[in-house]
């Protein structure tokens, strides 16, 4: 064997300088999106199938070895897939329903006409996320900041609307995917609603900054046309929906929790929803093609994430539950949530925060992410993202600090539903 190369002792898994060949891989494929985010596409369907084939030659699956294995593994996580798909697709034609409503266009006369408009706009993306899956929460907010800011909106901006979107659903076991699972797993509700004190502090960090700098990139409009109604159909149609998103989210992980593995429900109820109201007003399906290749692009990802050998954490402990957030911002958080929950001994408010905000961090690092980069293209770049989102990271941070602070870390012992089955919400971040 050429030399430093090694094997995993634990299963066998070939080693570089002891980082699993996967993970380089896996690594390679993300500096691959961040070098040519003109191809994130290309680069991330190259990356799957060269991980796919090193897995089925090399090292298998937890399903099997093998072809056999990589079906195996793939009919494992089909539900995520599809869910993940259904809900980027159908929350495309939900923001521009929402779009459509006009709402966005008659806000300005309710928000203040400067910086502090675009504050308040993020508060509104962080409370919707809150009661509501982050991926239409950050459609929504773009949609609305695209009326707002005359279809100018600065990437530091956008980094904010992803963060805000995934920091409202941290302290919400219905707000992001990774709560859901807590849930499921024995976590009580009110053990994570702590998430909400370092979710706000960091708001108004990432907040403030962002929107000042959008204000000077392009100012929020401050008149909106006197006769401008609302379209109260469409206000209909995207409340429905919601509550369709959130009913069935409620519905199956309450009622039906061995089912929720076994079917992509929420993805369904979110498309039920849309063609059971086509004849009140049409939905724009012409966005599809376009989020159509920003979702595979997504998928690719997710997938390459699902196969990677996350066996073991460093025990579990404050320090470990902040790593984890920047972690997150590169690799799926629901293995990583997963294995957390099998672990024990975590405070589940401060990695309710870590996995479900740190995502924020680069612009793939979330489905929220993914999803305003399809409606804002310009999003995807790694560069641009860290170079006018600075103050995300910082957020990030400064946030998990004043947890520290004010709640303290009290963790809890293993939990009684360690092997919990998947949620019904299947959203990477």
């Amino acid at each position: 064997m050429v030399s430093g190369v090694a094997l995993a002792s634990g299963g066998g898994s070939p080693m570089v300088a002891g980082i699993p060949v996967d993970f380089i891989l896996f690594a390679l494929t993300l500096l691959g999106v961040a070098l040519f985010h003109d191809h994130t596409l290309k680069v991330g369907l190259i990356g799957l199938v060269t991980i796919s084939v090193y897995k089925i030659l090399f090292t298998g699956f937890h399903t099997g070895a093998g072809v056999a294995g990589l079906a195996g593994h793939f009919a494992h996580e089909w539900v995520t897939l599809a869910n993940l798909f259904l809900l980027l697709m159908g929350f495309a034609l939900l923001a521009r329903h929402f779009e459509k409503t006009r709402i966005p266009v008659v806000l300005p006369r309710y928000l203040p006409a400067d910086w502090r408009g675009g504050f308040l706009l993020l508060v509104m993306v962080f409370v919707i996320s809150a009661f509501l899956d982050n991926i239409a929460a950050a459609l929504i907010g773009g949609a609305m900041a695209h009326s707002l800011f005359r279809a100018r909106v600065h990437v530091g901006y956008l980094a904010a609307i992803v963060a805000a979107s995934n920091a409202g659903g941290s302290g919400s076991v219905v707000g992001d995917t990774t709560t859901t699972m807590m849930w499921i797993a024995g976590v009580s509700p009110l053990a994570v609603v702590e998430a909400f004190v370092g979710a706000a502090v960091a708001l108004v960090i990432f907040g403030i900054p962002a929107a000042r700098v959008q204000q000077k990139y392009s100012p929020i409009l401050k008149h909106t046309h006197e006769h401008t109604h609302v379209d109260l159909p469409r206000i209909g149609i995207v409340a429905l929906i919601l509550a369709a998103a959130v009913a069935m989210n409620v519905v199956v992980n309450v009622y039906f929790t061995d089912k929720a593995d076994s079917f992509p429900f929420l993805g369904v109820a979110v498309w039920a929803a849309i063609l059971l109201t086509v004849g009140i007003r049409r939905p724009d399906w012409e966005v599809l093609p376009e989020t159509f290749m920003g979702t595979l692009f997504l998928l690719s990802l997710v997938s390459c994430a699902s196969m990677m050998p996350v066996e073991t954490l460093p025990q579990a402990s404050w320090p470990t539950a902040l790593g984890l957030g920047f972690v997150s911002a590169v690799f799926d958080n629901i293995p990583l949530t997963a294995l957390a929950l099998k672990q024990g001994g975590y405070d589940w408010g401060f990695l309710a925060y870590a996995v479900g905000f740190g995502g924020s961090m680069l612009w793939f690092g979330s489905s929220a992410g993914v999803a305003l980069a399809s409606m804002y293209p310009e999003a995807r770049s790694v560069g641009n993202w860290l170079r006018h989102g600075w103050y995300v990271p910082v957020a990030y941070v400064a946030g998990f600090a004043v947890m520290l602070a004010l709640v303290g870390w009290h963790p809890t012992g293993a939990l009684k539903a360690a092997d919990a089955p998947a949620p019904a919400v299947v959203a990477p971040h």
